[in-house]
């Protein structure tokens, strides 16, 4: 297996970077990961001396042979191993109760024990790994900062783009430049507070180039979902664009239903759900259960 250490990250993904790994369709990598704070917060109330330069850091970029603009470039998450330590942090002007304070911001560390975050003496929170930043570069001569999604992913914040599922990116430059990184032991869809609990990790995918299917904005499948995702300035806009996206995909690649049954069907089944409401733009999912559209022939 291929390996890929975080001193190698950057801030924007952008087809002008250089990429620090070059590998084939089909292979598969472990890919270290820095938290959103790159490292820098190892004790409560250290924000103070933060260097904002260096935040949401993402590993790469990846350069996969093959992928072409107008291509889809599959990833698959094996596996997300966290580290023994997670830091959060809120305060003024910050996340959707910034109004609430106006003394700076704060921050707190956690430590994660046997797949747990221990909050204090009384909660104990169930890790859920899963990844903030994650993506391809946008179109040539476009720089879109680590912070901020959009349709090459970026800073999506889903919670469901954990170990098991399989992403699907809109390739636009030559061998697309992956990046990842700001994974989060646990978030709750939204991330209100401006942050999860940030940490290190090792994040282990395969990747693979696919001619046969286009897309505007990345979708997800796991077990039992296929979603769309869609960053667009308003949460409503973001809404909107992921179900339209799903119901553009869903009309192209199931047989035997009209348009019009088929928005019926989702309207039925299918969940327009949050991703994050706190970064640049903001993030919704629709997600459609598989069983119901494999009922119609879907495959993707």
């Amino acid at each position: 297996m291929l390996e890929l250490n975080d001193d190698a990250v950057f801030y924007a993904f952008s087809a002008d970077l250089e990429p620090v790994m070059t590998i084939k369709s089909g292979d598969t990598v472990r890919i270290r990961t820095q938290d959103c704070f790159a490292n820098q917060l190892k004790a409560d109330n250290t924000i103070d001396g933060l260097d904002w330069d260096r935040v949401n850091p993402a590993t790469g970029p990846i350069y996969i042979e093959g992928a072409e603009p107008g291509d889809v470039l599959k990833v698959h998450l094996h596996a997300i191993d966290v580290d023994s330590k997670a830091c959060m942090c809120t305060g003024e002007a910050e996340g959707t109760c910034g109004d609430l304070f106006a003394d700076g911001l704060v921050n707190v560390v956690k430590p994660v024990v046997d797949g747990k975050l221990i909050w204090d003496e009384g909660v104990e929170l169930d890790c859920r790994p899963m990844i903030g930043v994650i993506g391809v570069a946008p179109e040539p001569g476009k720089s879109i900062n680590c912070g901020t999604p959009d349709h090459h992913g970026g800073n999506m914040d889903t919670t469901i783009i954990e170990a098991g599922a399989t992403l699907y990116f809109p390739v636009s430059v030559e061998g697309a430049l992956f990046g990842c990184g700001d994974v989060h032991a646990v978030m709750g869809d939204g991330e209100i507070s401006v942050s999860g609990a940030e940490i290190a990790s090792w994040v282990t995918a395969s990747f693979e180039v696919l001619k046969d299917r286009s897309l505007t904005n990345p979708a997800l499948l796991n077990d039992t979902q296929f979603c769309t995702i869609a960053s667009e300035p308003s949460l409503d806009a973001a809404c909107d664009t992921a179900v339209h996206d799903m119901v553009r995909i869903l009309s192209e690649r199931c047989e035997g239903i009209s348009t019009e049954d088929l928005v019926m069907l989702l309207s039925l089944c299918a969940d327009v759900q949050v991703s994050q409401i706190v970064d640049p733009q903001k993030t919704a999912r629709f997600v459609v259960p598989r069983r119901v559209v494999e009922a119609y022939g879907f495959t993707w």
